[in-house]
């Protein structure tokens, strides 16, 4: 549940500024490259969510900080209302786990985050290593 409230009540949401003059994929380090980009809860309409602003995206202005959506970007990764650095990914069974070092207006701690990209590019998002159905993201733009 901490996850939840700092990455946003809604759901996970991540923005990273891109590494200058460094490609994403080697920016992003090992088992990241199928996160890189804008992503938003299936279902919901990426225009709603994000600007085209530059490579990558942004959160549209006003950014509505309960919006379920993130943005990845190298080993940096961007909320609503939060901004973390990937530190680490690790397989854990059919999953990987993302080990964030995150920080937002008021507070900075570790979280862990199970996901697991799908076939023809949307992801999964899992609560913890016990939730079996998790929560799907598509993405809005690399």
């Amino acid at each position: 549940m901490r996850t939840a409230r700092l990455m946003g009540v809604a759901g996970l949401g991540l923005s990273l500024a891109a590494s200058a003059g460094v490609p994403d994929a080697l920016a992003a380090g090992p088992g990241l490259s199928a996160y890189q980009g804008a992503w938003v809860l299936e279902g919901r309409d990426c225009a709603d969510v994000f600007s085209s602003a530059g490579k990558g995206g942004a959160f549209k202005k006003p950014i509505d900080i309960f919006a379920p959506a993130f943005i990845v970007s190298g080993k940096r990764l961007k909320t609503p209302m939060a901004t973390c650095s990937i530190k680490s990914v690790r397989p854990t069974g059919d999953r990987q786990l993302l080990v964030l070092d995150c920080a937002n207006a008021v507070a900075a701690q570790e979280v862990r985050v199970y996901m697991m990209p799908q076939p023809n590019g949307p992801l999964k998002r899992y609560y913890n290593e016990q939730d079996p159905a998790g929560t799907g993201y598509q993405r809005c733009s690399k």
